[in-house]
């Protein structure tokens, strides 16, 4: 199941160079190849302002700059990052920024301004081999997330280079030259080794009048046992099986959790994250994922395990290509960490 419902695709959208044309990078990974020509203003965690001089030539081969140096996590293989973006062709034109809101429906398809306080959509990835493969999902070129690779969570990263550096070779037809040069500004902000056997542990609590059983036991999806006869409810309902004493969930928090979903219809399992090799990770709070999470989500505490029944509306209504987009979903999430 696909929880986060296109979001990716739309922001995606934003971009003023196609991600399409972001594919794995030839360039050098040599951090002390050159010098940065842009100039960047701002704190870690307020929108970057980039200045570059029009005339200005980047290094042929990618150069890594420490803005701000953080004390926080250390990257590395198997870390799990929640990062700001903002990238800006050397020429002027935007590659996009998670400081923006992405086109999508009833929004302006130019965007606008997430408003100061506001969560903004991050990237929320973890750091290892599969990147390259996932490359049309992220808003960014790989070789700008592998540059954070010894960076510290808190961090402000400066990534420079040209587009072959980054992208590789440049098709035929492009609006793209090979010595045309980017610059990205990334603000690191949290990063996580993530247990993915983690659960939640705790005495249950019993189903209320009308929900559905939920068995979790072992290294396995949970059992989700739909009460017969009853109708499935028009509005989303949820309670707290097993209560955490972990920190409260927040708005723009990358959320960690074990979850299996079923359909209320006939009971049966179309998702769980047992099945993908454990916990996942994924942003709440920032329409990243169904509404139905987001609005059961947001306000829990980690180590909780949350039963959740979500009606079409909230879940894949609004798509209709969807398989669940006339089903009722039913899950059993534990929160099991947050950053």
């Amino acid at each position: 199941m696909n929880l986060t419902k296109n979001t990716r695709r739309a922001a995606a959208a934003a971009l003023t160079v196609p991600l399409l044309l972001f594919t794995a990078a030839c360039g050098s990974d040599d951090k002390d190849a050159g010098k940065t020509v842009a100039d960047v203003q701002g704190k870690v965690g307020d929108e970057p302002e980039i200045k570059v001089a029009k005339d200005a030539k980047v290094a042929p081969d990618l150069v890594t700059k420490t803005l701000v140096k953080g004390d926080g996590e250390k990257v590395g293989d198997g870390t799990t990052v929640r990062a700001d973006y903002e990238g800006k062709m050397v020429k002027g034109q935007s590659l996009g920024s998670s400081w923006e809101i992405p086109p999508g429906p009833g929004k302006d398809a130019k965007g606008g301004k997430v408003a100061k306080g506001d969560a903004r959509h991050q990237i929320v990835v973890e750091m290892n081999d599969q990147l390259p493969q996932m490359q049309r999902q992220l808003p960014v070129p790989v070789k700008v997330l592998e540059a954070l690779k010894g960076q510290k969570a808190g961090s402000r990263v400066q990534v420079e280079g040209t587009v072959k550096a980054f992208i590789g070779d440049v098709p035929q037809g492009s609006q793209l030259k090979p010595d045309d040069g980017m610059v990205y500004v990334v603000d690191i902000a949290g990063a996580e080794k993530v247990d993915k056997k983690a659960k939640a542990e705790g005495e249950q609590a019993k189903p209320d009048d009308g929900m559905p059983e939920v068995k979790a036991e072992g290294e396995k999806a949970a059992t989700i046992t739909v009460p017969k006869g009853e109708k499935a409810p028009a509005d989303l309902k949820q309670q707290v099986l097993i209560k955490g004493k972990g920190k409260e969930v927040k708005k723009g928090d990358a959320l960690v959790a074990q979850y299996t979903g079923v359909k209320w219809e006939d009971g049966k399992k179309f998702d769980s994250s047992w099945d993908h090799g454990g916990a996942t990770t994924f942003q709440i709070g920032t329409g990243s994922v169904i509404k139905g999470w987001d609005d059961a989500l947001v306000g829990k505490h980690v180590g909780d395990r949350v039963e959740i029944v979500i009606p079409p509306k909230l879940g894949y209504g609004a798509d209709p290509q969807s398989e669940l987009a006339k089903n009722t979903l039913v899950f059993s999430v534990d929160i099991v960490d947050a950053f």
